[in-house]
């Protein structure tokens, strides 16, 4: 048997690094961890938000379209986009007085065209906030 006290010491030593070294990698691991699922929260929530302006363009597209060619507003699928579309249209309904061709029947609608503006700006800024509430750099590693 080795009598060594030195050698049981430093095997001791060895035993207390290795173990730190472990719990150091452990809490770096975890807090890497926390930092991946903070990050695809914010990831999420930029997504829907993308998701729910992009809809509602589209949305307001179609009305755009339907009014400029003059389609007719008895159809039941102008009367869904329309309805589908009214409450997003009531702010800026009366902000201008659309031209309209010289029976009425094709409206260019500058005021959808001003909603959809609006609409694309404050979620622009939306995806901004949420930009800066995650901190730098939000598409980086």
């Amino acid at each position: 048997m080795n009598d060594n006290p030195n050698q049981h010491d430093e095997f001791l030593r060895q035993q207390e690094l290795t173990r730190q070294q472990d719990a150091l990698r452990l809490r770096q691991e975890t807090d890497r961890v926390k930092a991946i699922q903070r990050r695809s929260k914010f990831v999420w929530v930029r997504n829907t938000i993308g998701l729910l302006v992009g809809s509602l363009e589209i949305l307001l597209a179609i009305r755009f379209f339907l009014r400029v060619t003059g389609a007719n507003p008895e159809n039941p699928f102008a009367q869904f986009i329309y309805g589908l579309s009214d409450p997003f249209m009531a702010p800026f309904a009366t902000l201008f007085v659309s031209p309209t061709d010289a029976g009425a029947t094709q409206i260019f609608d500058i005021n959808l065209l001003i909603a959809m503006v609006i609409y694309a700006l404050l979620g622009a800024i939306a995806i901004a906030i949420v930009n800066y509430l995650q901190g730098q750099a939000p598409y980086g590693r």
